[in-house]
């Protein structure tokens, strides 16, 4: 099966040279997601709270349009901006996740454009 490339429904602006997921023998790998406006491409500034749960409703969109969802996801990868976001980030982060959760790596990194977080997921689903 050759990769696909999966696009989020709503993104117009151009915010780099990547593809939003990839899909490949049932597997879909999600590049990292931020807090941005995907018609324009700002940043969307807001707390920590806010800033995580658009950033999962990105990843949330990248899911559907493959066919996946969030009980899908294996693996996250997520970057903060200041690692005593933790506790707050966690809280909105375990709402996208009931159930069985994906392994995760969470550290705090320096982002651009003054984002305070950014996640990238992997998702298996047998076809």
């Amino acid at each position: 099966m050759p990769k696909v490339e999966i696009k989020h429904p709503d993104k117009v602006a151009s915010t780099g040279s990547y593809s939003a997921g990839v899909e490949i023998d049932g597997w879909l790998f999600i590049s990292g997601q931020g807090p941005l406006d995907l018609r324009t491409g700002a940043v969307v500034r807001g707390s920590i709270e806010e800033e995580t749960r658009l950033t999962l409703n990105h990843i949330g969109k990248v899911l559907q349009s493959a066919g996946y969802s969030f009980a899908d996801v294996v693996k996250c990868t997520c970057h903060l901006e200041d690692i005593q976001d933790f506790g707050r980030f966690d809280k909105v982060y375990a709402e996208f996740f009931p159930g069985i959760r994906p392994a995760r790596t969470t550290v705090q990194s320096g982002l651009g454009d003054g984002i305070k977080v950014e996640i990238d997921a992997i998702a298996r689903k047998t076809r």
